[in-house]
């Protein structure tokens, strides 16, 4: 059913979370999972235009260690890199769609509420634009004392 799944990633917690629904559904499958990550910039402008956010070096250090996790446990894997000036849910679908992407699992949060607020949900506009299924993972429930009874 899944050849070729995507996992997109900012680098954040709902992101990390949604990754182990990525690994488990390649698992099961069989499938290659390409792991795309936004090269995110910052909302500060020189004369050259955006730059890099300061910590996106140690967010793609953490994908890359992610990637080789999954090859590791002997899931087919790679990493594409994006950026570039339109919307980040275009750039995830153009990469769907020049892979042949049969299914992509994003996180239902990105960095802060008021991000998502502000710029759009990035997973609301795949469910829009995408070809193909798409696993929107939640993020974990909160544990509190009462909730394991």
């Amino acid at each position: 059913m899944f050849r070729k799944i995507i996992w997109a990633t900012d680098g954040s917690a709902g992101a990390d979370h949604a990754f182990g629904y990525a690994r488990d559904l390649a698992q099961t499958y069989g499938a290659e999972l390409v792991v795309v990550h936004g090269e995110e910039k910052s909302a500060a402008r020189s004369s050259i235009g955006y730059s890099r956010r300061v910590d996106e070096e140690d967010l793609e250090a953490k994908v890359k260690r992610q990637v080789a996790e999954l090859a590791d446990s002997g899931i087919k894997a790679s990493i594409r890199i994006i950026g570039g000036h339109a919307p980040a849910a275009t750039l995830i679908a153009e990469v769907a769609e020049e892979v042949g992407a049969d299914a992509v699992v994003v996180g239902t949060r990105g960095h802060t509420p008021l991000g998502g607020l502000l710029l759009g949900s990035v997973t609301n506009r795949l469910l829009h634009i995408l070809h193909c299924p798409v696993l929107a993972v939640p993020p974990p429930a909160a544990s509190t004392p009462d909730s394991h009874q």
